[in-house]
């Protein structure tokens, strides 16, 4: 273990490890290092009974080995996010004998749970995509966008990625290679639960999604590297108030990059698909992140052709000046 790590007195050491010390809890242990998971799935993995594993689950989560996230009517449950609880975790994990019957049987029975989770959100998304394909014939490819983003962002390693308004989860797998840890935060359970069915399918395990309102992240000021809204704010009554709660969880040097719709006439939207707003123009955006002490690094306009209903799609990658070098070049580009 790291030396300049957080330590535990000795008698609160051996109390968390009497708490992960017990067959059941062990193994509880292991399927949250792959995957967090409700009490509801833990019954169907373990083939224990709702009581007896919601005992085990407050033990664990008492101790600071694990996490509880509430989102509606469900709990999930996930290793404890800061040490020392998550190392404690991951090094008894370590240890276990992954051939082990018990650890083998666990694994199939979590791959089972996470094909139901997949089929399940299939059918939402199948039931939902009318939406989202008629927006999307509008502008310029998803790819395209995707590219762009990930072309602005660049492949410098960062620690920890924030997704606001995650949706199904596309940011956290587009930017996993370059973050340590990711989490998206949405207001929708029906669209977590696609989102962590496609994070389970990319393999993805180092991102979570959450529920939360993006009004007020459930975050400390300083936390992020990056921090991402897509195609988000076209929603939100107060898109401003969004970005500032963005820019407050901005670690000094971090970036904000925002995707949005440049402004349009496209009545329809606001009222078949909830728009609240009609795109946002470059002094609009500039004027808010200018007015939060942010620096705008690029501006980049992707316009999908010159039909009458076509939709521009501009990106806006701005930083927390805090510590960054002065004079960088700035300008505004189109494609």
């Amino acid at each position: 273990m790291d030396g300049g790590a957080e330590k535990l007195d000795v008698e609160t050491l051996v109390a968390t490890l009497k708490a992960a010390g017990e067959p059941t809890r062990l193994r509880i242990l292991a399927l949250l290092c792959r995957s967090e998971l409700t009490v509801k799935d833990l019954t169907a993995i373990l083939g224990q009974s709702q009581p007896r594993i919601s005992r085990h689950l407050k033990l664990l989560a008492d101790c600071g080995l694990i996490a509880r996230y509430p989102e509606g009517a469900w709990v999930y449950y996930r290793l404890a996010e800061s040490d020392p609880g998550r190392r404690i975790a991951q090094s008894l994990v370590g240890v276990a004998d992954p051939g082990d019957p018990e650890l083998v049987r666990d694994r199939e029975w979590l791959a089972a749970v996470k094909r139901q989770h997949q089929s399940e959100a299939s059918r939402y998304f199948a039931d939902n995509a009318a939406d989202w394909d008629t927006i999307r014939s509008l502008h310029v490819p998803d790819a395209a966008v995707e590219q762009a983003m990930a072309k602005l962002v660049g492949d410098r390693p960062i620690d920890r990625f924030l997704d606001i308004g995650t949706g199904t989860g596309r940011l956290l797998e587009l930017f996993a290679p370059i973050y340590r840890s990711g989490v998206g935060i949405d207001a929708s359970t029906a669209m977590l639960a696609v989102a962590r069915a496609n994070l389970d399918k990319a393999g993805v395990a180092k991102a979570q999604v959450r529920l939360g309102d993006i009004m007020k992240l459930p975050f400390a000021r300083d936390s992020f590297d990056l921090v991402a809204i897509h195609q988000v704010l076209h929603y939100l009554d107060d898109p401003a108030e969004a970005i500032g709660e963005a820019a407050r969880v901005l670690r000094p040097g971090g970036r904000l990059l925002v995707a949005d719709f440049a402004p349009h006439g496209l009545e329809f939207l606001r009222e078949k698909h909830a728009h609240r707003r009609l795109g946002f123009s470059h002094e609009a955006m500039l004027g808010w992140t200018r007015g939060l002490g942010l620096e705008t690094e690029k501006v980049l306009d992707l316009g999908a052709g010159a039909g009458a209903d076509s939709l521009t799609v501009t990106l806006w990658l701005v930083r927390d000046p805090r510590f960054t070098m002065a004079g960088a070049e700035r300008g505004w580009e189109s494609a």
